[in-house]
């Protein structure tokens, strides 16, 4: 066999070359050797997207900024309530705020519809509501026969405060309309603007005159979110200075950035992000988790999530994603949301109750057992 440099002068110089020899030294770090290996087995695995759709998320990304920049002239801190109702919007989903009475609720949906450029209205909830003051109504007079005069749910955001306050009946009224983006008035159907995003405020059931919302509703609701009072002294300080010389909402200056058909559009652009399978898997393990009684809160727990969990889970997941800047879902995005999409679908019994066992704590243990 000839020698390596026979092979030189035969072949030329530049076209053959020794291996590099790597040697391993006995004494080498185990524990930086495992670093290594754990960066190779864990790499993250990122799909290949097109510029056109990168350019979309960067967009996205970049107004959603704007939106924030200007929620945040009028409503100090709330920073991860704010986030949750945004991606809530773009899932087109809608939204149960559960808090005191103070905490800057309608503010919030105020705020958000003007930073939006969408139309907004209120309805505040009281035993003696009826649905028909939702809908609306049909009149009859001699000059113009019968008129439909469509109720304060025809908007773009609906803020109905207190929900809670109404008799099931009035809140059944909700159903149709969050569900199927329509209304029937008199046996006529009438379509929502579109988008059509509700968002519900109810007091703990703790306080007195409060009705439990039925299931049914609750379910319609894609997140559930628990507002609570401003995280630091110096938020609530922020808050007194600022309302001392802020007479009108319309002195915070807030202005829109986006427009219904942009809103639209970005909801489709939730749609285009990457899920693996294994991640799909992750969000069905979870959910499936919340319906057996083979983990230590099991015994807790009366009906866990639906099918419909599962699907809130899915498209939320890829919408917290985007929010990142991010053309695909990782498990972080799957965990983060779990608590805002699963709260309220999971139904707890009586001994829980007793326990002072909440399903946020149900969700922190599936959560630590599950992996993906």
């Amino acid at each position: 066999m000839p020698s390596f440099e026979e092979l030189k002068e035969t072949i030329g110089e530049k076209k053959i070359k020794p291996l590099p020899v790597t040697k391993i030294s006995p004494e080498r770090d185990k524990r930086e050797i495992n670093k290594i290996a754990s960066r190779v087995l864990h790499r993250e695995k990122k799909p290949e997207v097109d510029s056109e759709f990168s350019q979309e998320v960067k967009e996205v990304s970049r107004l959603l900024e704007l939106v924030r920049h200007e929620i945040s002239k009028s409503l100090i801190g709330q920073k991860e309530t704010v986030n949750a109702v945004l991606c809530a919007i773009l899932c087109n989903g809608h939204v149960l705020l559960e808090g005191v009475p103070g905490i800057a609720k309608t503010l919030l949906v105020k705020s958000m519809s003007d930073a939006l450029g969408s139309e907004s209205k209120r309805i505040q909830f009281t035993v003696d509501l009826l649905p028909s003051d939702i809908t609306g109504i049909t009149t009859y007079t001699p000059e113009r026969g019968f008129e439909t005069i469509k109720g304060p749910i025809f908007a773009n955001f609906l803020l109905a405060d207190e929900i809670n306050r109404s008799p099931p009946k009035t809140q059944s009224a909700l159903i149709e309309s969050m569900q199927e983006k329509q209304v029937t008035i008199a046996k006529e159907t009438y379509k929502l603007p579109q988008p059509f995003f509700v968002m519900a405020t109810e007091n703990p059931l703790e306080s007195s005159g409060v009705y439990d919302l039925p299931e049914a509703q609750v379910d319609r609701f894609l997140f559930k979110l628990i507002v609570g009072y401003p995280e630091s002294p110096e938020d609530e300080k922020k808050i007194m200075d600022t309302n001392m010389t802020t007479k009108k909402f319309e002195d915070f200056g807030i202005q829109p950035v986006l427009n219904p058909n942009k809103i639209i559009r970005m909801q489709g652009v939730v749609k285009k992000v990457y899920m693996d399978d294994k991640i799909k898997d992750y969000i069905v393990k979870i959910v499936h988790k919340t319906r057996k009684k083979d983990f230590n809160y099991g015994e807790f727990v009366d009906w866990g999530g639906s099918p419909r969990a599962t699907i809130a889970l899915f498209i939320a997941s890829k919408a917290w994603a985007l929010m990142q800047g991010r053309t695909y879902v990782i498990p972080e995005d799957v965990r983060k949301i779990s608590h805002y999409v699963l709260r309220h679908r999971i139904i707890l019994n009586y001994k829980a109750h007793a326990e002072g066992i909440t399903s946020d704590k149900v969700i922190d243990e599936i959560l630590s057992i599950i992996s993906i």
